[in-house]
């Protein structure tokens, strides 16, 4: 299952602008970022549609079968286009339950930590330099970032270690 949702930063010369991810929720890693003046419900997709690429290896019909997508109701998250898009790749929507945060509680702690370190500490002079640093924290922290809940692993250290551990069992 991947969890996906937005959140909202600011840049000098555009003002306020949104930031959408996507997580893996077995694994912790950030598997799509995408920051944006104008969020929709197409811009709500792209970091949906990067993790599909990278980890499913295309963007095709039925694609990312077998994938459940945690989204909170948001209009953008429960829009037509969106539905249909996830529908189209094979991935099962998993809306949380409304108003419980919590339901989608591995995006929101991957949010906070983006806050923290990036977001909240950084000023942005306009929206490029915004998404470079998004992309840059997004590979730091899938490289480096050691979480307790993986055993002390990085999300890119606990995903080899669960394909190893599949492959073994299979």
């Amino acid at each position: 299952m991947w969890g996906t949702d937005a959140t909202a930063t600011f840049t000098d010369a555009e003002g306020a602008v949104t930031v959408f991810a996507a997580i893996d929720h077995c694994t912790a890693e950030c598997v799509g970022i995408h920051a944006v003046k104008k969020a929709n419900r197409f811009e709500a997709l792209e970091p949906v549609r990067q993790g599909v690429k990278e980890h499913f290896g295309s963007f095709s019909a039925g694609g990312a079968a077998g994938l459940r997508l945690r989204h909170d109701h948001g209009s953008v998250y429960m829009s037509d286009d969106f539905q249909r898009e996830i529908q189209f790749l094979g991935i099962e929507p998993s809306p949380a339950f409304v108003r419980q945060p919590e339901g989608n509680g591995c995006i929101e702690r991957f949010f906070r930590t983006l806050k923290e370190q990036l977001l909240w500490v950084r000023r942005f002079r306009n929206l490029e330099e915004l998404r470079a640093a998004v992309i840059e924290f997004r590979d730091r922290y899938n490289h480096h970032w050691i979480l307790e809940r993986l055993n002390y692993r990085t999300p890119v250290q606990a995903r080899r270690d669960f394909t190893v551990e599949f492959e073994v069992a299979a």
